[in-house]
């Protein structure tokens, strides 16, 4: 008969009869392979830098976030004040008339100019000019502060800012002085004293006079003459005007009666064929410059003006025709004319530009210009007034570009046209003949005013940087006295719009007014230095940025009465002076919200803010003619009050930004918009330190004489930062004297002061951006002590005793750096202990110093520096009076000591340097504590364990503090090192007592045993794998391996290895079982026979006694591993059969044997994956057994399959020694002993019918007659049930078993039967276990004899009396 399988639920699918399942992982193995965690740490590693020390205590030093933060702020704001627009953006091609024009009668507060001097001629200027006989002239040399005076061939110079000068007279010629100039000398030509050349021009020559200028302790400057014996002789030309180049030294000049322009050139030293001084006609080539004047064809057009601009290499003349060349200096000595715009030219560009005006017609002509430099402006480059006041900016470009960099222009056309101001109560009256009426031009929806006579007649006009504009006004009845109109920028407003505008301002906004001078202007100079807020023209006009920083730009206008003194007032002092003006409240809130609406609630809170901090200057008194005028401070307490109540007041309140997203206050916090007046205090603080912010604190250069010495210099001047530092500290007392009325400033009190979360978290945003700016000031301040204790001290032999790596961190050093940096002021401190160490050195006492650091600068040097200073010293006494010594002893225990009360304190070069002396002085136990307790007070709330617990996430601020701890650690895996070394130099034992070292030895690892830090020992432990050293782990007693190794064993299979055997080391044999039993489940890549041999370990470990065990808690543990040990073998049993199967493809085999060989499977899917596809019956069987599968009709199916199997396999194998039935009794005996004799897969029950049938079917006459009882026999089948079987098939005609071939089941029968008696007569056993079953035999022995043949008739009758004799 075939053998089928019937369909039938796979094993573990029946309620009742589960499969035996692998048990769960174990807690504390992870099934992520151990490369993505090793790769999760590298990339943790990998993402941060250590920092300083100092970046490790966020709780406990909150000061160093706000300080960073407030630093990110002043650089916004400052990177904001550089991004001022440039002059192009907003004088851009077009018209305009943009006037502001306060009434000074009504509103003498907002005048943008003053006049702060008036200093009168010396009655003796006016003695020698009364003595004129042909002429006079006039001038100043403002830069200097002095003026001059020609009086025929006498030259006379004085300070005018003295009240009783000295004259200074230069009579040594008899020619009359026809023109003046002072000029900057060609370098290397002159002795480094002389600053300044002073070109005489006379109608016989021109002298060049050497000038030495210098300060004098009160601030008076001197000047002396110096007759430098050059000249050149003019041969009868009148020289008219004199200009010089700074940058080059050249010198240019003209005359009074032609167009040409001649350069004097100057030598140190004649040569064979250059003479000391000479002329060179640049406009003129060949001998049209040598012919007489009669015969030169020229007109009577002449030179009124020259100019010379530096920047661009270029050189302007203005004609009496009002025509306008320009020259290119494209070398040292040459002199190239490129432009000549004549008047038509500017007119026909003009008519392009706007409609026709009174103000600009062909009878107008050009009296003055002024240079635009390439710092100022990219594309303008001149600008030129009209006789009616229109101010003209000029453009030149090159092709089709503006010039942008140097280069010769090729042409040049009106940019722009800034028409009068409108006519006032305050505009002189104008003359008779002038036209009346109002023109406007209308631009877009603007209407500028183009026909204001406010300006004529113009008789000079003159620009100073950022704008600033002169104008003097010939009027009809002023009896030849000029009227001054000034204008300047109005830069707030141009700031202001800018800052809506994307930067960009679309107005040219000014600001102007009339100051009477009663006299007729002769010159005009600037007295302080050129106006730059900026080196490019992006921010240069910023006068907002330089108002605390730069001297206020002052201009003298020498007239025929004295010298006046004008002044550019700040938007600081028009504010004081508007708001100590205001008088009453409403006057007061009226002015507030008028530069609020012109400036800006931020310029308005800065400027406030400013005033209140007594920044606000003016005249005092009154009369700037009285001679005790002077420019002072405003502190009276009424504007002061009043400024502070601006600021506080008017300061706005802080937005919560709604579009951002944030899931807590903290987070939300940053989408906090800061109000107005945080603003204001960012940009008066970035204002007052813009000049030293990015700078560096020292230069480095070599001195003058000697290459070999090093010179160190403050980059910034110790005054200027002196002044600074005065300012800075009366903000910090403003702020800390107004904390509780300044919104934000405070510690918010939310709960009383808010009614929604919005505004709660809008104000504790906006104390924050406070708080953090206040402690910025605070360390600004401190930081400017530092560097002026810094140079109090001898640099230079500080600078000289430093490493090289702080050297060069020392050069690079910013005031940035120093202020908010970490790093700056970890490198400040290391200056500190320079210079204490220096003191120490020279033998200054280490308190005193100290305590003077401390009281300066107590950032750069706390109380916590002063004590390890101290400490630092008690151990270098000790290494000198040494540590075998008591006192040495006693100088160790008292510089650990001291060490220990500011361990939080400690930088990791200050605690490397420490461990170093102590372990170089064998005192390692003080060095490990000392180092431990550092670690654990840098990170008190042990965030580097909780981050090491949580896989160690990349990105996270939590490494900082990590890497600090590892890098002590690392200290004290070097001290353990010396430690070994130094005992394995000398005995353990020395006369029977312990050595030294080995008393060293064990204190170290007492105290290293004994930490608490879990972290330590995590780290430790790894750092004794990495060295191999296995059994010094393994011998250490300490509660924290067993946790450092269970962690561990999570990623790392060795690590688990080694908790087991620490277990087994330590007899706690029931946690080694519970880890191999771990194991052997683990995800790892363990092969099977290796997880096996954990299993078998696990087993004999959990059958041995462990104290604190119980017997129940082992029993479970046993159960649980040999259920898994038997899994195991099967699954072991599979994989060496699937190894040898030659059926399975190579690729599939190998893919089968790679998840074989891993971790244990269930048995389910043990049978459907392998077993039961390959045909493995017997393998098949144990899993059926192992997994208490009770279906009798899978087992018996599964035992016909392999009977089938096995039959079929040896009919296949010609070459087999053995018979079918032999291999059967074969496999029926091996799986008794695998099966154990199951009652459920191995039961009597299946397995003698079917190994009945089997014999009667396929091996009939085959083999021994009862081969077949005999293997039942064999197996332990009892005779009764084997007997009981037969007899059943044989009563119930199973098929093949009918009719005559019941014979063969009869024999059976019969035969056991005879077997079972001889069994019971050898074994003196009760026959047929009773008497009963005896008669029962007997019984059937009886039906048999009369059914079958004679034969088997005669055998049972035989057995029949042997039976009834035995009971006789």
């Amino acid at each position: 008969m075939a053998f089928q399988t019937p369909q039938r639920p796979l094993p573990g699918a029946f309620f009742n009869t589960p499969a035996a399942s692998r048990p769960a992982p174990p807690h504390f193995l992870s099934r992520r392979p151990a490369a993505a965690s090793a790769a999760s740490q590298q990339q943790a590693s990998g993402s941060m830098q250590a920092q300083s020390p100092q970046s490790r205590l966020d709780a406990q030093n909150q000061s160093v976030a706000p300080i960073q933060r407030a630093a990110r702020t002043i650089n916004e704001v400052l990177l904001k004040e550089a991004n001022f627009p440039d002059l192009d953006s907003y004088v851009r091609q077009g018209t305009s008339s943009d006037y502001e024009l306060p009434d000074l009668r009504t509103e003498p507060a907002r005048a943008p100019f003053q006049r702060s001097k008036l200093y009168d001629i010396p009655d003796i200027i006016f003695q020698q000019w009364d003595q004129a006989g042909l002429c006079t002239k006039m001038g100043l040399f403002a830069e200097l502060n002095h003026a001059w005076v020609t009086v025929d061939n006498a030259l006379y110079l004085w300070d005018y800012t003295n009240p009783n000068p000295e004259i200074i007279g230069f009579e040594e010629q008899n020619n009359a002085i026809t023109a003046v100039k002072l000029v900057i000398p060609r370098m290397g030509v002159f002795v480094t004293t002389i600053t300044h050349l002073l070109v005489v021009a006379t109608t016989a020559e021109i002298l060049l006079l050497g000038i030495e200028s210098s300060l004098g302790p009160s601030g008076v400057r001197t000047i002396s003459l110096y007759n430098t014996r050059m000249s050149l002789p003019t041969r009868g030309t009148n020289v008219s005007h004199i200009e010089g180049s700074p940058a080059t030294g050249r010198i240019f000049f003209t005359t009074d009666t032609e167009t040409d322009v001649y350069e004097l050139t100057y030598q140190q030293e004649e040569k064979w064929f250059a003479s000391r001084c000479a002329k060179v006609n640049h406009t003129e080539s060949g001998y049209a410059a040598l012919l007489p004047a009669i015969w030169n064809n020229k007109t009577k057009e002449k030179i009124k003006d020259i100019l010379v601009d530096d920047s661009r290499k270029l050189l302007y003349t203005l004609s009496s025709e009002s025509t306008i060349r320009t020259y290119y200096m494209d070398t040292a000595t040459s002199l190239q004319l490129v432009i000549e715009k004549k008047r038509g030219e500017f007119l026909r560009d003009i008519s392009h530009m706007t409609v026709p005006s009174i103000l600009l017609t062909n009878n107008i002509s050009i009296v003055t210009i002024s240079t635009v430099t390439a710092q100022e402006g990219s594309k303008l480059h001149l600008m030129a007034v009209t006789s009616t006041g229109c101010r003209l900016f000029l453009s030149a470009t090159r092709g089709y570009s503006y010039l942008v960099a140097h280069g010769a222009p090729q042409s040049m056309q009106v940019q722009h046209i800034k028409f009068p101001p409108r006519r006032t109560a305050e505009t002189p009256p104008q003359h008779p003949n002038q036209q009346q009426g109002l023109q406007l031009s209308q631009v877009g929806d603007q209407a500028i005013e183009i026909s204001s006579q406010a300006l004529s007649t113009t008789r000079a006009g003159f620009r100073f940087a950022p704008g600033l504009f002169f104008d003097f006004v010939e009027k009809v009845g002023r009896d030849g006295k000029d009227a001054l109109f000034l204008a300047g920028p109005d830069t707030g407003r141009i700031a202001a719009e800018a800052r809506g505008m994307a930067g960009q301002s679309s107005k040219y906004y000014e600001h102007g007014c009339w100051i009477e001078l009663n006299s007729k202007m002769e010159d005009v100079g600037l007295v302080t230095k050129a106006f730059a807020a900026s080196v490019n023209p992006l921010g240069f006009g910023n006068e907002l940025a330089v108002q605390f920083d730069e001297p206020i730009s002052e201009i003298a206008i020498l007239t025929d009465t004295g010298v006046h003194v004008i002044r550019r007032r700040r938007l600081v002092d028009i504010f004081a002076a508007a708001i100590r003006m205001s008088g009453t409240n409403e006057l007061f809130n009226t002015e507030v919200k008028r530069f609020t609406r012109q400036y800006g609630l931020e310029e308005t809170a800065a400027t406030a803010l400013a005033v209140a901090c007594g920044q606000g200057n003016d005249v005092s008194p009154s009369s700037p003619s009285a001679e005790n005028s002077r420019v002072a401070r405003i502190n009276d307490p009424v504007t002061l009050e009043q400024a502070r109540k601006a600021f506080v007041e008017h300061g706005g309140h802080p937005i919560l930004n709604d579009n951002g997203v944030a899931e807590t206050i903290v987070q939300a916090i940053d989408n906090v918009v800061p109000s107005a007046r945080h603003q204001g205090l960012a940009l008066y603080m970035g204002r007052l330190v813009r000049s030293l912010w990015k700078s560096s604190v020292i230069t480095v250069k070599s001195h003058p004489v000697d290459q070999s010495v090093i010179v160190v210099e403050s980059t910034v001047p110790v005054e200027k930062l002196k002044s600074v530092q005065e300012e800075l500290i009366k903000l910090q007392k403003f702020l800390e004297k107004n904390q509780s009325f300044i919104e934000g400033l405070a510690a918010p009190d939310v709960q009383q002061r808010v009614a929604t979360q919005q505004a709660e978290v809008a104000l504790r945003g906006e104390h924050q951006a406070m708080y953090s700016l206040q402690k910025l000031n605070t360390s600004i301040i401190e930081g400017i002590s530092f560097v002026q204790m810094l140079f109090d001290e001898r640099v230079d032999e500080i600078w000289s005793n430093l490493a090289d790596n702080t050297r060069q961190n020392f050069a690079g050093l910013t005031y940035e750096l120093l202020f908010a940096n970490e790093q700056g002021k970890e490198l400040a401190k290391t200056l500190v202990k320079a210079i204490v160490n220096r003191n120490i050195a020279n033998g200054s006492n280490v308190d005193t110093v100290a305590e003077a650091l401390r009281r300066r600068c107590g950032t750069f040097c706390s109380a916590d520096d002063v004590i390890i200073f101290k400490a630092q010293e008690q151990l270098k006494k000790a290494s000198e009076v040494g540590p075998k010594t008591e006192m040495g002893r006693n100088l160790l225990n008292e510089s650990l000591r001291l060490f220990l009360q500011v361990a939080n304190a400690l930088s990791l070069d200050n605690l490397h340097n420490a461990t170093e002396m102590f372990a170089g002085l064998d005192f390692y136990a003080g060095a490990i504590s000392l180092t431990l307790l550092v670690a654990s007070e840098s990170d008190r709330g042990n965030t580097a364990l909780a981050w090491v617990n949580e896989g160690m996430p990349g990105h996270d601020a939590r490494y900082d503090a990590y890497r600090f701890r590892k890098d002590c650690y690392e200290l004290i895996h070097r001290i353990i090192t010396l430690v070994d070394q130094a005992g394995n130099q000398q005995p353990e034992y020395v006369d029977g007592r312990p050595s030294i070292s080995s008393m060293k030895r064990a204190e170290a690892n007492s105290v290293v045993h004994d930490s608490d830090d879990e972290l330590f020992h995590y780290d430790l432990y790894q750092w004794y794998l990495e060295q191999g050293w296995t059994d010094r782990l393994l011998h250490t007693k300490s509660p924290f391996v067993v946790s450092f190794l269970s962690k561990e064993a999570r990623h790392n299979v060795d690590r688990a290895d080694l908790l087991w055997r620490f277990y087994v080391f330590q007899q706690d044999f029931f946690a080694a079982a519970t880890v191999q039993h771990e194991l052997a489940q683990s995800a790892f890549q363990i092969p099977l026979a290796r997880r096996i041999e954990y299993l078998s370990r696990a087993k004999a470990n959990a059958n041995t006694q462990s104290g604190g065990t119980g017997r129940q808690t082992r029993q479970v543990l046993l159960h649980q591993i040999s259920e898994l040990l038997e899994v195991a073998n099967i699954q072991d049993e599979v994989l060496h059969r699937f190894r040898s199967d030659g059926r399975v493809p190579a690729q599939t085999k190998e893919d089968n044997i790679l998840k074989l060989d891993h971790q244990v499977l269930t048995l389910t899917e043990l049978f459907n994956g392998y077993t039961d596809p390959g045909e493995y019956f017997d393998l098949s069987l144990l899993i059926l057994e192992s997994s208490n599968h009770r279906n009798t009709a899978d087992i018996n199916a599964t035992w016909q399959l392999y009977i089938e199997s096995t039959h079929q396999d040896v009919l296949n194998n010609p070459d087999g020694a053995q018979q079918p039935y032999e291999a059967i009794v074969n496999v029926v005996r091996e799986m008794s002993h695998r099966l154990k004799n199951s009652q459920a897969t191995f039961s009597p029950v299946i397995m003698i019918p079917l190994i009945e049938i089997y014999g009667y079917e396929n091996q009939n006459n085959i083999g021994p007659q009862n081969w077949i009882v005999d293997l039942f026999i064999s197996v332990n089948f009892p005779f009764e049930t084997i007997l009981g079987l037969i007899q059943e098939m044989y009563q119930n005609d199973v098929a093949p078993f009918v009719g005559g071939n019941k014979r063969t089941l009869a024999e059976h029968m019969i035969y056991t039967t005879e077997q079972w008696f001889q069994d019971c007569i050898r074994g003196n056993k009760r026959l047929f276990g009773s008497e009963e079953n005896a008669h029962d035999i007997v019984g059937l022995l009886n039906y048999l004899e009369r059914n079958t043949t004679q034969a088997l008739a005669h055998r049972a009758n035989t057995l029949v009396g042997k039976i009834t004799r035995s009971y006789q």
